[in-house]
């Protein structure tokens, strides 16, 4: 008998990944006559090396992509580089050397790794999205929402170190003083003129998910981020006669109002502000300028306010109301101006108590006694009657907020509105490693878009790095200067770059281009994106809900405005991954020490072990700590797989064994099916390992080579060879089976040879088990009912009184009530 070969990782895995390559296995080109599945997982960042979250993000991702083409799916699955961002540019400010040079090195050095991953990416659509081929068409999407009037200039508050005197980003901002990493100086906020996208106007449309198969939770975290809230625009009127516009939910406690808040940075501040008041605002607003606006809204923050000295007139009464000043209320959020009303809200009620301002009850609590506000000690829920409320005192708790509606209306001091708590989307960021913004400023002509033509705006590569961190792109001496596409006089261009999540927003479509080249004339080709398009899986981390996941939705929805996509949504099912975490139980990081590097893995153990470990060691949507014991454990479970399947053993005819064998694999064929389809890796997993077990007892058995052994052999290495593709390509073409394994259509489970012989069902005698039955699968429901009575068990507990009623549950449960 000759030896088995031994199982080699490090010789099969790189030996069919050049084949796979070499016959472009995983290349995915229109094909008309069959279903179509477009599989997109997100893209890395390029930072030089690939950490063990992406192998567990991909590997999975992979492998429901290998099954959906086993199932007869034309699969397209890509891959590229989400290479623009913050981190390239800083490390070119530390050590003077290009953002592209590093971004390309890293991006080399990634692309071996993913190809170590033995994914099917077909790698002919890659997309960089740093590369001048690529960012052309951001700029180009950027003048279509121009066109379309959805992108515009704004003064937004930005970041601002005074020292470096540059803006800075979220993360350049350090401690809970806020101070600038590089200098430690306090930051500050600074108004610049900015570009924005006009996402508020498709804030509706963005809260509807019919159609698409998202997690609840995702839309949940989106539907809370765009804050649609209904209530009434009112319009109050300062004593100087500036109109002041608030939004409220509430309008049926207007007449409640006995003071108003402003953010600091309101426009009508200094105009309110009376000169005995002048240096205490001033100071405040000096000290909110340096929160962030997180800080500021936090609900555990202790409210803190200034009066301005100044009033307004309330609509519905005609009070004074004095204005203050308070740090929670946020320009960026509904008008930048709220209407207080202390006896209702619990916020408003603690900073009227700490600043003694009047409270006066307007909403009666049904089934309580009047209430006075000096012996309040919180606010009173605004739920019931409407009192001291002038014409609509007396309006009953159902309709106040109707009566309020029509009454301010008729009035004509206020209006029904929709409020939304999404933003639009600042796109300008200061920086240099960024798509430019594809704008001209001329003195004459004014603002003008650079024409499509002129198209990609490079930037430049000779380039200056300030300590400082000041954008190079302002420095330039030479790129921002240029002429007018109107009037061809001088003109500047506009230095700020693009947010990277405007290039995130499109790559979907960018991997519809084979190749994506400066001579194109569209950013995909029509035929592809009619074939391909939407994403069929979509498939990354849920920390990306509130912002990526809303951006593409957006862009897709401009897009289709604009005749450039079609449908409603760009991704029709979503699925996230879990987190890894170090064996501490702690978030993998440098500084801990626990990061557990893929490469390592790969060299000791193989892919297709990390593979199935990432798969198996928790469900893929809950993520858990990571366990060097526990890859020993997979790393075993193929070895033993590998010798079940390759070495002979004795054969001996015994058709009881070959029936359990054959149930056994048809149970785990339906199981894993059905597995694949809802993402749950882990069980998967499982299943093969316990069929596996059961193949071995076969085996030891004397089925080795019956017609029960050579199927469940087959159906095995196809189960297998999505989770583990090389060890099956392997195990295939030693059987001297066609080339390749991932060609082979899905195989069928078969529903008789899946069938129990024999089922356990619990007897209950009044509500409490008290025996279980084996009984014939196919039973009656009369028989089983009989078995059960003349059960000694079950009699003995019936105590020789009649059943009042017996409920049968096929093949569970029979419920005796006596």
């Amino acid at each position: 008998m000759s030896e088995i070969p031994i199982y080699n990782p490090s010789e099969i895995e790189p030996r069919w990944q050049a084949q796979w390559q070499a016959d472009h296995l995983y290349d995915a080109d229109i094909d008309p006559t069959r279903p179509k599945h477009y599989a997109l997982t997100m893209l890395p960042y390029p930072s030089g090396d690939l950490h063990i979250g992406h192998w567990y993000a991909m590997t999975p991702s992979d492998a429901h992509a290998r099954y959906m083409r086993m199932r007869g799916y034309n699969v397209l699955f890509p891959i590229g580089f989400d290479a623009f961002g913050l981190p390239a540019e800083n490390a070119a400010i530390k050590d003077n050397i290009h953002p592209m040079v590093r971004t390309r090195a890293n991006i080399e050095r990634m692309r071996g790794q993913l190809r170590s991953m033995g994914a099917m990416f077909d790698w002919r659509r890659e997309i960089t999205s740093c590369e001048p081929e690529y960012y052309r068409w951001t700029q180009w999407f950027f003048l279509k929402f121009y066109n379309q009037g959805l992108a515009y200039r704004k003064q937004s508050p930005v970041d601002w170190c005074p020292k470096c005197n540059t803006t800075l980003a979220r993360e350049q901002v350090w401690g809970e003083d806020r101070h600038c990493e590089r200098c430690g100086t306090p930051v500050i906020k600074r108004d610049l003129a900015q570009w924005f996208f006009r996402t508020t106007q498709y804030a509706e449309e963005l809260l509807q998910y019919e159609g698409i198969d998202w997690p609840e939770r995702v839309q949940t975290l989106q539907i809370n981020w765009i804050g649609r809230s209904e209530g009434a625009a009112v319009f109050f009127k300062t004593e100087q006669g500036d109109p002041l516009e608030v939004f409220t939910t509430r309008p049926d406690t207007l007449w409640g109002v006995t003071f108003m808040v402003l953010a600091p940075e309101h426009p009508l501040v200094q105009k309110l502000t009376t000169p005995e008041q002048k240096q205490a605002v001033q100071a405040y607003l000096e000290e909110t300028l340096r929160q962030s606006d997180v800080q500021r809204e936090a609900t555990d923050k202790e409210k803190t306010g200034v009066f301005t000295g100044g009033y307004a007139i309330n609509p519905v009464n005609g009070q004074r109301v004095p204005v203050w000043i308070a740090d929670y209320v946020l320009m960026t959020y509904g008008t930048g101006a709220i209407m207080a009303v202390p006896a209702h809200d619990q916020r408003d009620f603690e900073f009227a108590r700490k600043y003694h301002l009047p409270i006066r009850v307007v909403i009666q609590p049904p089934q309580s006694e009047a209430i006075r506000p000096e012996d309040l000690r919180a606010a009173v829920p605004a739920a019931g009657m409407m009192i001291n409320s002038g014409p609509l005192t007396g309006t009953p708790a159902e309709r106040t907020f109707e009566a309020a509606i029509e009454y301010i209306t008729q009035k004509g001091v206020g209006h029904r509105s929709i409020n939304y708590r999404l933003r639009d989307w600042l796109i300008s960021r200061q920086r240099y490693w960024g798509a430019p913004i594809p704008i001209i400023y001329c003195p004459t002509c004014g603002t003008v878009p650079v024409p499509e033509q002129d198209l990609p705006i490079l930037l430049p590569e000779d380039v200056e790095w300030k300590p400082t961190g000041e954008s190079p792109l302002k420095l330039h001496p030479t790129w921002r200067f240029t002429t007018c596409p109107k009037c061809g006089g001088k003109a500047e261009r506009e230095t700020d770059t693009m947010d990277t999540f405007m290039c995130s927003s499109w790559y979907h479509l960018g991997y519809l281009n084979k190749g994506l080249s400066l001579s194109a004339d569209r950013p995909f080709p029509q035929d592809e994106y009619d074939y391909w398009m939407p994403v069929d899986t979509y498939t990354g981390g849920i920390e990306h809900a509130t912002m990526h996941l809303i951006y593409t939705r957006f862009f897709h929805k401009a897009c289709r405005d604009a005749n450039i996509t079609k449908g409603n949504e760009p991704m029709l099912q979503l699925r996230n991954q879990g987190m890894v975490l170090g064996e501490d139980g702690e978030k993998m990081s440098k500084s801990r020490g626990n990061v557990i590097p893929p490469d390592n893995l790969v060299q000791a153990y193989g892919a297709d072990t990390v593979r199935a470990y990432l798969m198996f060691f928790a469900r893929w949507d809950m993520g858990a700590p990571w366990s060097n014991g526990g890859i020993e454990g997979t790393s075993r479970w193929l070895r033993r797989v590998w010798n079940m399947i390759l070495e002979p053993a004795e054969t001996l005819a015994d058709e009881a064994t070959e029936r359990t064998l054959r149930r056994k694999t048809h149970q785990t064929l339906r199981s894993v099916t059905s597995d694949f389809e809802a993402f749950q890796f882990n069980t998967i997993i499982s299943s093969l390992m316990e069929l596996l077990n059961e193949m071995l007892r076969a085996k030891s058995n004397g089925a080795y080579g019956t017609p029960a052994w050579n199927e469940a052999v087959e159906l095995y290495i196809k189960m297998l060879a999505p989770v583990c593709p090389h060890i099956s390509e392997e195990l295939w073409s030693l059987l001297g089976k066609p080339y390749s394994i991932h060609t082979q259509p899905w195989p069928k489970f078969d529903e008789a040879a899946a069938a129990e012989e024999e089922i356990t069902i619990a007897v209950q005698v009044n509500g409490k088990v008290r025996e279980r039955l084996t009984l014939p699968a196919d039973i009656s429901e009369e028989d089983a009912k009989a078995a059960a009575l003349n059960n000694p068990t079950v009699q003995k507990f019936l105590e020789g009184k009649p059943p009042r009623k017996i409920v049968y549950v096929p093949g569970r449960l029979i419920s005796i009530v006596i």
